[in-house]
């Protein structure tokens, strides 16, 4: 069998590729129809003008200084630059190409990588976007914990000057003991907080093994009162997984979220239940918050869930932010978060570490 046997020409013809053979004097020699498709020129206006006619002027430059290794007998690989097409518009190439010093020729292919190049600046700008945002919550939160000391401060000292003694109503007294603990627990979370945000090194994303009793326990202490107001009930099992490798501050973030949805998003007539259990699959930890709730319709919510500034059940103190800080923290870590939710059945989160 020969060459003749095999219809190289209509290869050359049929591949959707950008091909061509150019010479050392900055011309094309050979085009395929896919050549003068993508930049809507003939054949005949291809073949007259230079190649760096059709080239970007910002790209001009660095392609001749390319284009010169190929003088050298050096391949062109990898290769992206802009070309401008007849009818004006931008579009991007991905070259490869060898020479033949010998008889001063460049075979080259070339793809046309326009839209993935449009997706990757979309792609920069929304981590730019995400980055802002970041640092705008970062502030916000510092000023939020750096403000509430102050009168958190002062209701401890509100504390300090009462005589439980004195009290004789023992319900009154557990009350205030309540209220009390809590309040110290505030302090003491604003104050990691801030130590956390001004620190400026290595150290904010710190790792750790974390006990997830200890981290569940912490934030059942603090949201105490509201959950003895609903009479809420709270189950677990971290029988399968105890400890997590993870940053301490950002898992009480986690819990402390999670938990506050499920039971500022509960039924009015229905006490909130609320079940928490791990499994370890494949070398990772699921952590599951399973509540019965008011639930969601995640037809409508499903691309929107975790997004800042977003509500979905028009709760006065719903601020669009917990869900958002939840998968902020699980992503930097190499985490992720899933959601099943039924409207008037309930809501399941399964946090992946």
């Amino acid at each position: 069998m020969t060459t003749e046997d095999y219809p190289f020409e209509l290869f050359f013809d049929l591949v959707p590729d950008l091909l061509c053979i150019a010479g050392f004097d900055g011309y094309f020699k050979r085009i395929n129809p896919a050549v003068s498709k993508v930049l809507e020129y003939s054949q005949e206006e291809l073949y007259s003008r230079p190649i760096n006619d059709f080239i970007h002027p910002e790209d001009v430059s660095m392609t001749n200084q390319r284009r010169s290794q190929l003088f050298e007998s050096q391949p062109l690989l990898n290769f992206e630059n802009r070309y401008i097409t007849k009818s004006g518009k931008i579009i991007w190439l991905y070259w490869t190409a060898w020479p033949n010093t010998e008889k001063k020729l460049v075979f080259a292919i070339a793809k046309e990588i326009t839209e993935k190049k449009r997706l990757e600046e979309r792609k920069d700008e929304l981590l730019s976007d995400l980055s802002h945002k970041n640092e705008e919550l970062k502030s916000l939160t510092y000023i939020t914990a750096h403000d509430l000391r102050s009168p958190v401060s002062s209701i401890l000292s509100v504390f300090q000057l009462l005589n439980l003694e004195k009290i004789k109503d023992e319900e009154s007294v557990e009350l205030i003991k309540l209220i009390q603990r809590s309040t110290l627990g505030l302090k003491e979370n604003l104050n990691k907080y801030l130590n956390k945000l001004s620190e400026k090194d290595s150290n904010n994303d710190k790792k750790e093994l974390v006990n997830l009793s200890e981290i569940l326990q912490e934030t059942l202490i603090t949201l105490n009162p509201t959950l003895k107001s609903v009479n809420a009930q709270i189950k677990h099992d971290f029988s399968q997984a105890g400890e997590v490798y993870f940053n301490r501050l950002h898992l009480e973030s986690i819990f402390l979220n999670l938990l506050g949805n499920s039971i500022k998003y509960r039924k009015t007539d229905v006490a909130p239940q609320v079940c928490i259990w791990t499994e370890f699959v494949a070398e990772r930890v699921f952590l599951y918050i399973k509540d019965n709730g008011k639930g969601m319709n995640m037809e409508k919510v499903k691309d929107k869930i975790f997004k800042m500034n977003q509500t979905f059940h028009g709760h006065s103190e719903a601020k669009g932010i917990g869900l958002y800080l939840v998968n902020s923290h699980l992503q930097s870590a190499g985490g992720s978060i899933e959601v099943e939710s039924e409207e008037g059945v309930g809501t399941t989160f399964k946090v992946i570490f």
